[in-house]
């Protein structure tokens, strides 16, 4: 691999995170947040180290006995792609000779985040475990992989009912990890996770500009396919998912719902309901 595909730092580490692959648990739980990162390793048993470039914060240490690593993302789906390209090079390539290693390591990579409903009966507090992620953003385009994950029913499926038009990027669905997902079912609310290329307009937000799409968040809400409904939108699961897959991961998504855009309100106390996210996760893995 060219040193300029894969760049490794003169310590060492990869890029972007900055961690060398003895660093790197098989257990990684990521949020968007820097902050959050904090929020979930004051759980942990002990602090093994704790690293920073640029958005990317990464503390490792001990939840249950397990070695594990918690790490922010920064925002987006292409924050994402940094984030799953760098933590499978250090699982599965050799930094030192940029090849890749003969046995290939499985991450599980669990996704603590936030989100917004368009769903008056999901209440804002509320945990939304993604039973899939729905692409809104176009990234996963830019593999050749994406048609042999993509759950084509689906996807059609939405494309239809939505009449999706030809000016935005084609939406993609992709399931999640089932058997580490059910390890959180006693979460009421389950469903496909929608995920937006920004904040605003691309989530059908209209604040001076106005929406080419305008039927946009009617069309996420009235999907349904067999009980299964798009329960939250946010802007990193889809990407998650699909890299997930392509490379050989374990990945789940559980968002904390912190606006209901159908209700308008939004939620007065952030940090504690991020909280209850975490150690419910928390819980749920070192029980």
């Amino acid at each position: 691999m060219k040193a300029t595909d894969l760049i490794v730092n003169p310590d060492g580490s990869i890029y972007h995170l900055k961690l060398r692959p003895e660093e790197l648990p098989d257990l990684v739980l990521v949020a968007g947040d820097p902050g959050r990162v904090e929020m979930i390793s004051r759980n942990f048993e002990r602090i093994e180290y704790r690293r920073k470039n640029r958005e990317f914060v990464s503390h490792s240490g001990f939840l249950g006995g397990r070695r594990v690593l918690a790490l922010s993302t920064g925002i987006g789906p292409d924050n994402m792609d940094i984030v799953m390209n760098e933590l499978d090079a250090l699982a599965n390539i050799d930094l030192e000779s940029r090849t890749p290693r003969e046995t290939h390591k499985t991450l599980t990579i669990i996704r603590l985040g936030t989100s917004g409903t368009f769903h008056s009966d999901i209440p804002v507090g509320s945990i939304a475990i993604a039973s899939h992620g729905l692409g809104l953003d176009g990234s996963l385009h830019y593999y050749q992989a994406l048609n042999e994950i993509t759950d084509r029913q689906l996807t059609d499926l939405f494309v239809s009912h939505s009449s999706w038009p030809d000016h935005l990027p084609k939406p993609y669905v992709i399931e999640g990890t089932r058997d580490l997902i059910s390890q959180f079912d006693q979460v009421a609310f389950k469903g496909i996770t929608a995920t937006g290329a920004g904040f605003y307009g691309p989530q059908g937000r209209e604040i001076r500009l106005k929406s080419s799409f305008p039927g946009f968040l009617n069309a996420l809400a009235g999907f349904s396919h067999q009980g299964l409904r798009i329960i939250n939108f946010e802007m990193e699961t889809s990407s998650l998912y699909g890299l997930g897959k392509m490379l050989g991961h374990r990945v789940a998504s559980a968002c904390v719902v912190l606006a209901n855009r159908a209700t308008g309100e939004y939620s007065q106390d952030v940090g504690a309901h991020v909280n209850n996210m975490i150690h419910y996760i928390l819980e749920q893995l070192s029980g």
